[in-house]
């Protein structure tokens, strides 16, 4: 599977988040060309802060291969991964992370800080931009809209 077929995938998560009136943006692990776990998030709906798309993706991956290591998975993310996710995604031994676009306000790549060149016992592969415009079209939509519906427009 390509970095953009699969990047689809995760859009869709997204959209199904802006759905449920959470913030767009999805996940899903592939290992061996197969998803095993997605994720969107659902902080709004949970009522909890750390329900982030990558932590439910990781969630998911771990139960269907009954393990905390993902080692030779590729997690790809609709928006570069904050400091928790990238805890996250070093500490379940992730190999490789693909993100669409980049999070000015709380990335933790390349935007704020790089967590992933930190010298953890646990390297991380990082690629971004990964249709990083339908990523963006999808958080401006979602804002858009919010900011509409909450001044009575």
């Amino acid at each position: 599977m390509t970095d953009d077929t699969a990047m689809q995938y995760a859009l869709e998560e997204a959209r199904l988040a802006a759905e449920d009136g959470e913030v767009p943006i999805g996940a899903i692990i592939l290992k061996a060309g197969k998803i095993i776990g997605r994720g969107r998030n659902t902080r709004e709906t949970s009522n909890q802060s750390i329900r982030h798309a990558e932590i439910n993706a990781i969630e998911a991956a771990c139960t269907t291969l009954k393990t905390w290591r993902l080692e030779d998975c590729t997690l790809y993310v609709t928006l570069e991964p904050c400091p928790m996710c990238a805890g996250a995604i070093i500490q379940s031994r992730i190999a490789r992370v693909v993100y669409g676009a980049d999070d000015p306000k709380h990335g933790a790549h390349v935007s704020q800080v790089n967590l992933f060149d930190v010298p953890f016992n646990h390297t991380v592969h990082v690629t971004s931009g990964v249709l990083a415009k339908d990523s963006k079209a999808l958080l401006k939509k979602f804002f858009t809209a919010l900011r509409k519906s909450s001044h009575g427009v």
